[in-house]
């Protein structure tokens, strides 16, 4: 007839999540600590200091720092989703960073004349500037599904 509360716990399913949970929750925790790190590191790594800009209003700025956060975000999402342990995402994870900070930097060199542009506030440089990081994140986001 019907389930107790013992069976239900008891239940495949439920053994399944209790033991899995607590892993994804593991590589989530990786993951954002990864990305945070990436953003860091290239606020670091920029001629412009994005954060100061966007504290003053620049929306140029913060339309340029949110290209880089979904810029970095999209291949380290794709190394969560094809890893299959904490020691593969941190692997992958810090790989993609690397050559993902270094994509930037070369668009940044390419596109010359855009930070100064994106300082005085221009919207156009900056949505250039994300389309084209957004476009390395794909391109090595699809390099890791290999």
């Amino acid at each position: 007839m019907g389930s107790t509360f013992s069976d239900i716990l008891s239940s495949p399913e439920i053994q399944a999540f209790a033991s899995g949970f607590p892993v994804m929750v593991l590589h989530l925790v990786a993951t954002f600590v990864l990305l945070v790190a990436g953003a860091v590191i290239y606020g670091l790594l920029t001629p412009w200091k994005e954060i100061s800009l966007i504290r003053e209003g620049n929306s140029a700025a913060s339309v340029a720092f949110g290209g880089v956060l979904l810029g970095l975000a999209i291949p380290l999402a794709v190394s969560l989703s094809v890893s299959t342990s904490l020691r593969d995402i941190i692997l992958w994870g810090i790989a993609t960073l690397v050559l993902q900070l270094l994509a930037f930097r070369v668009v940044d060199a390419v596109l010359t004349g855009l930070p100064q542009r994106i300082q005085e506030g221009e919207i156009s440089a900056a949505v250039l500037l994300v389309a084209a990081k957004l476009a390395t994140a794909l391109v090595l986001a699809a390099a890791l599904t290999g």
